[in-house]
């Protein structure tokens, strides 16, 4: 049985979680939205990723990839 990524994840968790790893300029690289390149901030993304579907599809997906990286960065090498 499959496990939902999503499940008691907070977009704003989601957002921290990509700022963490990538950084506000990475992020605004690999999701072309103003609210990631100009004055980023959690709030104002949060704000807009609420209100437009296909970019909160775009950052969940990101976010998904941002999972397989670390369990693959996670792993030693064989």
């Amino acid at each position: 049985m499959a496990t939902d990524p999503f499940h008691g994840v907070t977009l704003e968790a989601i957002v921290t979680a990509l700022v963490e790893f990538y950084g506000w300029p990475e992020l605004g690289e690999q999701v072309k939205i103003n609210c990631f390149i100009e004055n980023p901030s959690v709030n104002s993304s949060l704000k807009f990723l609420r209100k437009t579907p296909w970019a909160r599809e775009k950052v969940e997906s990101l976010y998904l990839f941002m999972l397989r990286e670390k369990k693959r960065q996670a792993k030693p090498p064989t």
